[in-house]
């Protein structure tokens, strides 16, 4: 899961240009939630426990303490200050690392994150896990240790199957992910959180960070404020304007 900064809140970035994630309110991914909702399903099906693990500053709690609410039985918090300004390549690691010291069938992650929106750290996370990875599902059904996954395409639907351990992430359409109760979120203040360190998963501070990002930004340019929209007064020839309007904008 992922802690990031509230999408609906102005957002700016610092003097390194990374995102400013002290200013600016912070929650757990609504694509996370997805996950969160589906691995509750598998467990709520046949057995098992729903453990959730987060890499982030000491906010990112609160996204443990959400999943935890909604249902899931512990929570594992990676926190480390080199880790501030890791990439997706980065991050895939300490994950990795962080699932090989707990005892897992199935991980799952949301389709992306809603700060970044790459997609790719279940497919990096399973690579260094050496294990398959199915992803995008919109659909899912298990079978013992057999997962079968839906994944609809803009041309074509897929239906993938896997068995044994595996990475999977879903999408937003597998179904609406619950709300916490007053009983959940009562239930969620005696849930076991471990707090980990780069050190106790073996990591050097010099594999992670902004300075060891394959990528980095150079610069940025606020968005500029909105302005009033253009209004077209109907003289008898408003469709024609509306239509010339359109064209100069290749909107048709």
């Amino acid at each position: 899961m992922k802690y990031v900064p509230d999408a609906t809140a102005d957002r700016t970035f610092d003097a390194d240009n990374t995102v400013d994630r002290e200013n600016v309110d912070g929650l757990l991914s609504e694509l996370d939630e997805y996950a969160v909702e589906q691995a509750l399903q598998v467990v709520e099906a046949g057995d098992g426990e729903v453990t959730v693990l987060t890499v982030g500053p000491a906010d990112a709690s609160d996204a443990v303490r959400k999943a935890l609410q909604m249902g899931a039985d512990a929570g594992v918090h990676v926190e480390d200050d080199s880790i501030a300004g890791s990439d997706a390549f980065a991050t895939s690691l300490v994950l990795a690392k962080a699932l090989e010291k707990l005892e897992f069938d199935m991980v799952f992650f949301g389709m992306g994150s809603t700060d970044a929106g790459m997609g790719v750290v279940p497919t990096l996370v399973a690579e260094r896990l050496g294990l398959p990875a199915i992803t995008f599902a919109s659909e899912i059904s298990v079978d013992g240790d057999t997962v079968k996954i839906r994944r609809d395409g803009d041309a074509a639907t897929h239906e993938i199957e896997a068995s044994g351990k595996l990475v999977v992430s879903v999408t937003d359409q597998t179904g609406e992910a619950r709300y916490p109760s007053f009983k959940g979120i009562m239930a969620a203040k005696k849930k076991p959180v471990e707090e980990w360190s780069l050190a106790d998963l073996g990591i050097d501070g010099a594999e992670v960070g902004l300075e060891n990002a394959w990528t980095k930004v150079e610069s940025t340019t606020p968005r500029p404020p909105r302005t009033a929209g253009e209004i077209v007064t109907d003289e008898g020839d408003g469709g024609t304007k509306l239509v010339e309007f359109l064209a100069s904008k290749k909107f048709v």
